[in-house]
């Protein structure tokens, strides 16, 4: 599933890839992170990012969902 979803993440994503990253030991059930990337630099967590609101990501939401 998560291959699904990285494959339509990167078609609305200017990006070189997607990233991968299995972390968040502070939940009692795993998951995964999917992060659009340039360089491995991009998934330095310990730098500042910025993050979407709730109305952009129901809107990134949709806009993948409309691309499938």
């Amino acid at each position: 599933f998560a291959k699904e979803v990285a494959v339509q993440l990167k078609k609305v994503i200017p990006c070189r890839r997607i990233g991968l990253s299995v972390i968040g030991l502070e939940v009692p059930h795993a998951h995964i992170h999917l992060i659009p990337i340039n360089s491995i630099d991009d998934m330095n967590f310990s730098k500042t990012k910025l993050f979407f609101t709730p109305t952009e990501m129901t809107e990134l939401q949709n806009f993948i969902l409309s691309v499938s």
